[in-house]
């Protein structure tokens, strides 16, 4: 009988985010351009955004660190491939505990292992070397979302769960940087990610749809495109910022 795929695998996507392959080569053109001799990705996943930054930095040297071991896996493959393995390491546990200072820092959607957001950016601001870059990336609202909206999000979401862009920046500046670049995920991106993220899922439930877990799995598919399609559609965002360390 069939295995079924894990659910939050992704296999099919590219990123874990809402992150386009245009997007993320204008990204990885501005942060090479400093060509950073060490780079460190917090939350990296399989890590395509700092292999792609390393395969444009022919020197530098990267890390790669998340707590889920599968994603490490595929992100030492790809490396591998890519013939860039002896310059890239996959270190599995949290982020809070690597505290060596990079010339380039990523943190995507990972601000949580830091704490809260304000929390996350003064933790990044001491790991990032003087006159190098921190690109983070964090959920913001795009617009404020309704009560009816807010129920259909996950259990217990509240208006305070995200903030607007102009906090984030405002809290980046407050810990030291300055604003390279912003810029937020589109509807696409967001439609790419969404229905990638469950796709290899659903495909197995079309092909498996009398196997014993396919009612577990259904129910899981189920309530993640409610979330989406009935709760952050359009209201829930996010937003990429080059921010820059003085020298």
């Amino acid at each position: 009988m069939t295995t079924p795929p894990k659910f939050g695998a992704a296999t099919r996507l590219q990123f874990h985010g809402p992150l386009s392959g245009e997007r993320a080569d204008r990204l990885v053109a501005d942060l090479a351009v400093r060509s950073p001799a060490t780079v460190v990705d917090y939350g990296s996943g399989w890590g395509e955004l700092l292999l792609r930054v390393l395969a444009a930095v022919p020197e530098a040297h990267g890390t790669g660190i998340d707590v889920h071991g599968p994603d490490l896996v595929r992100g030492r493959a790809l490396a591998a491939e890519r013939g860039i393995a002896e310059r890239t390491t996959f270190i599995e546990g949290s982020a809070a505990d690597h505290t060596e200072p990079a010339d380039l820092v990523i943190s995507l959607g990972a601000y949580q292992a830091f704490g809260s957001i304000p929390e996350a950016l003064q933790a990044l601001r001491t790991r990032v070397r003087p006159g190098g870059r921190l690109l983070f990336g964090c959920e913001i609202w795009e617009r404020t979302p309704t009560e009816s909206q807010l129920a259909a999000m996950w259990p217990g979401t509240t208006a305070d769960e995200c903030r607007y862009l102009p906090d984030i920046v405002d809290l980046a500046v407050a810990c030291g940087f300055r604003p390279l670049r912003v810029e937020t995920a589109t509807r696409g991106e967001w439609e790419e990610f969404e229905s990638g993220y469950a796709a290899d899922v659903e495909q197995w439930l079309l092909d498996n749809a009398d196997h014993p877990e396919a009612a577990d799995l259904r129910a899981k598919l189920d309530e993640h495109l409610s979330i989406w399609l009935r709760g952050t559609r359009d209201v829930l965002g996010f937003v990429y910022l080059i921010l820059g360390a003085p020298a």
